[in-house]
């Protein structure tokens, strides 16, 4: 593939062979070669008027989307808990599938099934996850007579067992990462074989992905826990707890090719995405192309991604990533094939202009892809950061809550793919990942500079997101230099704290306390007072850090004001003062000028929280109160949910007695676990059992602190414990005083 100033048109003219345009004779053997093709398309073309898509959340609506511009009639399917989602208002037909539990319901592969005979369905669309590379689930709509809008369940097979998808690709000469893999290997097996690999291994499930159930270790000493660990993830995130190791390549970037294949022998590929912006072996934040490779490694890659698709036999799009050292980038080595439309899909679509969606649909029907590999040409650059329901200064844990306002950006080069709305619950049933902001430039400084405005303008308000985080990354010089490896992220967490406020958001929590909308000054909360205006004053807190608010309004309307506002922080720093105007506008937006200088603000009160939102960051406030805010040691023993999941271990019995530091409870939200530990020494008292659903800051288990000991008792003489009789009344004088006061 190359570079080309003009992209060639989709569906070029080719003139018939005739007397005066007779081509070469090796050009005749090449269109004869393809003839049988052009029959097998006449003949095997089959109609898709109604597609149901498998899945919920932004990939629904996202194929939604192409779904409505082919014409074809979309049908969504939602649980319980996506009743009011915006996938369903967004389908053409939506069917109950069943309770919140995905394994009710987008996992329930009879009832998904029934649900596309019932809507006269011709094809499934899987999305990503859930079912989108469940072979039995591709053998279940061939058998009832519906297109799987995918792979051959054979393919999907043999690849989603990454000890069978290694083995076919060797028969291709794919390079492959040294390490263990066949079926049926125990830990036993595993932990002999660690050292040969050579440490650090990395631990991965057979099955699935997403990082799930992948662990790096270091020690040898550490392995057998991991083992276990690992195994416990990946049974209950696949269902299937196979393990097998790979050695760790050192400063490792995950870059990734996307492939497109038919149903006729016809494979290419589209470029290349770098994904190396990772935590938790989750993709954060991705780009294509990738800035590490050149021309020849690049044509390499290609090569060997398709190459590992001609060894199962695939069709449709699919995705092979490869782990590739940052010291010798010519040397790539296979890691997976991901079976299905990738999550970071649209940057490729944006720097290819080829909707991949689309050509999903069409190889589903039995097309000959209309693309050949010259045909890819790469223009420009583009990054896309995932909105994920997950607070970064909390080691990334699961949040949730209610969305109460939401603006999501425009602008020139900038793609939207999301399913937030204002109402949407977000709890702990599915995958945090709330939408993917994407932005396209002409070269990679300029798609980057996009992105971080384009999250600038991203407010969600009601849940705490990763967004601010997403935009440190982009602006540190790793990133925009390009200094990339899949451990970056878990380095620049140590540095990482949320942004401070500032004096604008805060002004903004005190300007909406102070009643605007009333006309009457007699009622209002503006401070009004005859003899000129007295300040409003209100105290904030963020966390630990208190601040003072005093907002004095020389003029006041019903949705604006204009005044002086002073922000002072309780650690003694120099107080910030500004003249202030404040225009409330609709649908939560605000404007707020500052010394002349005017910005736009979202805000939002949820409960006794107050959210603001603008370009500097998104901040959460409460409203600061006395010592009854100050933490005390009555719950010191007290071990609550960190964030909304289920409990699915208690290593500590009730009544029994731990160590500071010994686990107790273990939740699990978004496959993801979380170890609860004693805090001190002391006795346990369970709350919960295995298999409750819990909220976040629900209390789980107590740990009473054991008694410490009290120092033995010394006799006291009882001469030095006398009372003068003078002391004596004087005492009871001053009682009897203040009880008759």
């Amino acid at each position: 593939m190359g570079r080309r100033r003009h992209r060639p048109r989709r569906h070029p003219h080719r003139p018939r062979p005739g007397p005066g345009n007779l081509p070469p004779r090796t050009a005749v053997r090449r269109l004869l070669r393809r003839l049988p093709n052009v029959s097998r398309l006449v003949t095997t073309v089959k109609p898709i008027r109604t597609v149901l898509i498998a899945n919920r959340g932004e990939i629904a609506c996202r194929v939604i989307t192409t779904l409505r511009r082919m014409g074809i009639r979309s049908v969504a399917v939602y649980s319980d808990a996506d009743a009011n989602a915006r996938h369903v208002a967004e389908a053409d037909v939506a069917v109950h599938i069943g309770p919140a539990a995905a394994t009710r319901s987008y996992l329930d592969i009879d009832t998904i099934v029934d649900a596309a005979r019932a809507t006269g369905a011709d094809a499934v669309h899987p999305g990503y996850g859930f079912l989108s590379e469940n072979q039995k689930f591709a053998a279940a709509l061939e058998a009832a007579g519906i297109i799987f809008i995918g792979p051959p369940a054979g393919a999907i097979a043999t690849m989603g067992d990454k000890i069978t998808a290694r083995a076919a690709v060797v028969e291709r000469d794919v390079p492959v990462v040294p390490g263990i893999s066949r079926p049926g290997l125990t830990d036993d097996d595993l932990i002999a074989a660690a050292p040969g690999i050579g440490f650090p291994v990395l631990i991965k499930p057979s099955a699935g992905g997403g990082g799930k159930g992948m662990h790096r270790v270091e020690d040898p000493a550490e392995l057998p826990a991991a083992l276990q660990r690992a195994r416990r993830e990946a049974g209950s995130a696949f269902g299937d707890d196979s393990l097998f190791l790979e050695h760790f390549i050192d400063t490792p970037r995950h870059i990734e090719v996307q492939v497109l294949a038919d149903n006729h022998g016809n494979v290419i590929h589209l470029g290349e995405r770098e994904c190396s912006l990772q935590r938790r072996h989750q993709k954060v934040i991705e780009e294509a192309p990738s800035a590490l490779l050149d021309h020849e490694t690049r044509t390499r890659i290609g090569q060997a991604a398709c190459d590992a698709a001609r060894s199962v036999g695939y069709s449709g799009a699919g995705t092979v990533e490869f782990i590739v050292s940052s010291k010798r980038p010519g040397d790539f080595f296979f890691m997976e094939m991901n079976t299905r439309l990738q999550v970071e899909h649209p940057v490729t679509e944006l720097v290819t202009g080829v909707d991949l969606v689309e050509q999903q649909i069409r190889v589903a029907r039995g097309e000959v892809l209309s693309l050949t590999q010259d045909d890819i040409v790469l223009t420009g650059h583009a990054v896309e950061a995932r909105v994920y329901a997950e607070d970064p200064a909390a080691g990334f844990l699961p949040t949730g809550g209610t969305i109460s306002h939401l603006d999501e950006p425009g602008g020139p080069g900038v793609r939207v793919d999301s399913a937030m709305a204002p109402g949407l619950v977000v709890g702990s049933d599915y995958d945090p990942m709330l939408a993917k902001v994407i932005a396209h430039g002409g070269d990679r400084e300029e798609a980057i500079e996009r992105l971080d405005a384009a999250l600038a303008h991203t407010r969600v308000l009601g849940v705490v997101t990763n967004i601010d985080f997403c935009r440190y990354v982009l602006n540190r010089p790793e990133v925009t230099e390009a200094r990339l490896d899949t451990e970056l992220l878990d380095r620049l967490v140590v540095d990482y704290a949320e942004p401070q406020p500032v004096p604008e958001a805060l002004v903004l929590v005190g300007l909406c306390r102070t009643g605007t909308r009333e006309s009457d000054v007699w009622r209002s909360a503006v401070g009004w007072r005859i003899g000129g205006p007295a300040p409003v004053i209100t105290r904030i807190a963020d966390g630990a850090d208190a601040y003072t608010v005093s907002i004095v309004v020389d003029d006041a309307a019903e949705s604006s004001l204009r005044g002086t506002a002073t922000v002072t922080h309780d650690d003694g720093r120099d107080p910030w003062t500004s003249s202030i105007v404040y225009h409330e506008a609709d649908q939560g937006i605000s404007r707020l000028i500052v010394d002349g200088v005017s910005q736009s603000w979202s805000a939002a009160r949820v409960d006794d929280v107050w959210w603001v939102s603008g370009v500097p960051g998104t901040w959460r406030f409460t409203l600061a109160r006395s010592v009854l805010d100050e933490a005390t040691d009555a719950h010191a023993g007290d071990l609550a949910s960190p964030m909304p999941g289920t409990v699915v271990a208690v290593p500590a019995a009730d009544g029994a007695t731990v160590a500071a530091g010994e686990p107790v409870i273990v939740v699990e939200a978004m496959k993801m676990e979380h170890t609860l530990t004693a805090p001190v020494d002391g006795v346990v008292t369970l709350s919960a059992k295995a298999g409750d659903k819990v909220a976040a800051g629900q209390i789980l288990a107590t740990v009473t602190p054991s008694p410490v000991e009290a120092p033995p008792l010394v006799e006291v003489p009882p001469s030095l414990v006398e009372v003068p009789p003078s002391l004596v009344e004087a005492r009871g004088a001053q009682a009897t005083s203040l009880e008759t006061s």
